[in-house]
């Protein structure tokens, strides 16, 4: 498998990196996307849970993904997994993390650019803006924000972006890693050698984030890079399960049981030492890879093939259906969700 962690982009060193396109421009970008099919498809299986927790009234957490079956897409944009913990009072929390995930993928999978980290990028910030806004105009919601922790596997790699203190792991090889960095008070004193680890954990600061969706009228996510490989487990999760439960205790069970299994048993291991917080775990495992014209066919599903379509773009006519004929692709991706 090769290796195809790219140079991260920086846009912010060029303002005019993530500029809107003329119309003329974003339409030969869509007919290049439609001609580029995946060299090869991970085969995921997961599962998701999330919990209110022992002690608080509402669940503030959210879990969202999208996962396409459009060759074009699945090339150009992969699919996407997310966790998200809400901050704010008065219902606020709920509403920002519901309505960030939200935003995100529809406006991630819409962007124009072929660049993945442009639309990464382009998609927080816009939801950032409706969170920002929003809570402006709101007095009862000042201060509402959201943490974001979101894994993209596309071909054989995996996008991760980072805010707040939710977290990505990686399992692999029998060792855990976690991919991500807390942006949270403790954390960076702990990193820059000012706070011990065991100080950390009994500091009452250890709550205080210094980085979320919706707080400022800008963010910057942190991104990372990383190979996807078969047998590889991912787990987001949010800091209602890694306040109660270590690293090696998610490593243990994440690799002994399947991603439905595995997210329940974290859920109860939080609960039972306390749950003071809501609780949301996300467990993505790489089963395997195939060249995408390899992908094997499904039992009874035609040419739709582990949940993807072969050969087509258009998943409403098929290569295979009853009248034999294939549409051509549709140029963007807009009408994906209804505009």
């Amino acid at each position: 498998m090769s290796d195809l962690n790219p140079p991260c982009t920086d846009t912010q060193e060029d303002p005019e990196a993530t500029a809107r396109f003329h119309r003329d421009e974003l339409v030969r970008g869509w007919r290049e996307y439609e001609q580029r099919m995946p060299r090869v498809v991970p085969l995921l299986k997961y599962a998701a849970k999330t919990d209110m927790g022992q002690l608080r009234e509402n669940n503030e957490d959210k879990f969202d993904y999208y996962e396409p079956e459009v060759p074009a897409i699945l090339a150009a944009r992969g699919s996407l997994f997310a966790v998200a913990d809400g901050v704010g009072g008065a219902l606020a929390g709920q509403i920002a993390s519901e309505l960030m995930l939200k935003t995100l993928i529809t406006a991630y999978y819409d962007h124009p650019s072929p660049d993945l980290e442009i639309a990464l990028r382009d998609a927080i910030a816009e939801a950032n803006d409706r969170i920002y806004t929003l809570a402006q105009m709101i007095p009862e919601r000042n201060g509402m924000g959201t943490t974001l922790t979101a894994a993209i596997f596309v071909e054989d790699r995996v996008v991760v972006a980072q805010l707040g203190d939710s977290r990505a792991y990686l399992i692999r090889g029998g060792a855990i890693r976690q991919i991500t960095q807390d942006h949270s008070w403790v954390e960076e004193q702990v990193r820059a050698g000012l706070l011990s680890r065991a100080e950390a954990e009994m500091s009452p600061f250890r709550n205080v984030i210094t980085r979320s969706i919706g707080a400022a009228p800008a963010v910057q996510p942190d991104l990372f890079t990383e190979t996807c490989c078969p047998g590889d487990i991912w787990v987001l999760c949010t800091d209602g399960l890694t306040g109660h439960v270590e690293e090696s205790e998610i490593l243990q069970v994440a690799s002994r049981h399947a991603p439905s299994e595995a997210a329940r048993q974290l859920i109860e291991l939080a609960n039972g030492r306390g749950g003071r917080d809501n609780i949301t775990v996300f467990v993505i495992a790489v089963r395997d890879f195939y060249a995408y014209a390899e992908t094997p066919a499904v039992p009874g599903a035609g040419t739709e093939t582990a949940g993807y379509v072969r050969d087509t773009g258009d998943p409403v006519t098929r290569a295979g259906s009853d009248n034999g004929a294939q549409s051509s692709p549709r140029s963007g991706w807009r009408w994906l969700f209804g505009r």
